[in-house]
């Protein structure tokens, strides 16, 4: 299916082009983002499925499972099609406990590197993301220890693109004077609005921007006004929240996740929802601040 029915697609380098609506992988994992799916058939459905209606950019991590949604998508996908990128990110582990530590040492960078070319049976990763800050918010500090071992990967030929997530403009800028920047992957939605300035400036500089939560994040979206312009367009609030998201920048692009072929579709059918005037005005209102 070509991408046009997935809201177009973007060019971020050469010979280097991602369907801007996208598939998120973690939600794959068993609960918590731990351990295997709870229906592994399902699972393997999706991600195939994903792949056949035109998805050409997953989403995905080691530390999701940890390991476990890798090799999902190995076992589902590979060997890969030509024209599908994989988009992973490295920063953080499981511990345990479950819990997400920071891991951006360089030997932690390395072993995470190597733990995504490993379970996802390549030889080189399409783009790594340096994922950094806090859960939802950007944490101030520099990051160019961390994004100076990424880009020796990149150098050495083990990583094609890099990107970064969780981070301010200011460390955008700082990533961006070490080595080439594709992507940033960020907390936006209809909802949530404090990045508006840097969605902006990707939108300048020609870098796709990725919402992590494009439908609300650990809460999901709810919304009066987004449940009244989705009542009357006829379509689901989670719609309408990923065509606004498509609408409000030409280089942002969407990886909602699901473990439901049912919400795959749903979502891919929002690609072809065109919100008029009245409606955009009435969500632009829901984040202004």
């Amino acid at each position: 299916m070509p991408t046009a029915h997935l809201g177009g697609s973007l060019k971020l380098a050469d010979h280097f082009t991602l369907s801007r609506m996208g598939y998120g992988a973690m939600q794959l994992a068993g609960p918590g983002v731990w351990g295997p799916p709870r229906n592994r058939g399902e699972a393997i459905t999706v991600l195939r499925e994903a792949v056949q209606r035109g998805i050409t950019h997953i989403d995905t991590s080691d530390y999701y499972g940890p390991h476990t949604v890798n090799e999902l998508i190995r076992e589902a996908l590979h060997p890969y099609p030509k024209d599908l990128h994989i988009v992973t990110k490295v920063g953080a582990r499981r511990a345990p406990d479950k819990s997400w530590p920071v891991a951006l040492s360089r030997e932690e960078l390395t072993s995470a590197v190597h733990d995504n070319l490993k379970h996802l049976g390549l030889e080189t990763l399409d783009v790594v993301n340096l994922r950094v800050g806090g859960l939802e918010r950007p944490t101030p500090g520099s990051i160019a220890e961390p994004f100076t071992v990424l880009a020796e990967f990149r150098r050495q030929g083990l990583i094609r693109h890099l990107g970064v997530s969780n981070v301010s403009a200011e460390q955008l800028t700082e990533a961006r004077s070490i080595a080439p920047v594709v992507c940033v992957q960020n907390n936006y939605n209809v909802a949530t609005r404090y990045d508006r300035e840097l969605v902006d400036r990707c939108a300048r500089e020609g870098i796709a921007y990725t919402p992590f939560f494009p439908l609300g994040g650990f809460t999901p979206l709810q919304s009066a006004v987004l449940d009244a312009v989705a009542a009357r367009l006829g379509a689901s609030p989670r719609q309408v929240a990923l065509a606004w998201l498509l609408q409000h920048s030409a280089t942002i692009l969407l990886i909602p996740g699901t473990s439901s072929v049912a919400h795959l579709r749903e979502n891919i059918a929002a690609t072809n929802i065109k919100l008029p005037a009245d409606a955009v005005d009435e969500l632009d209102r829901i984040g202004a601040r």
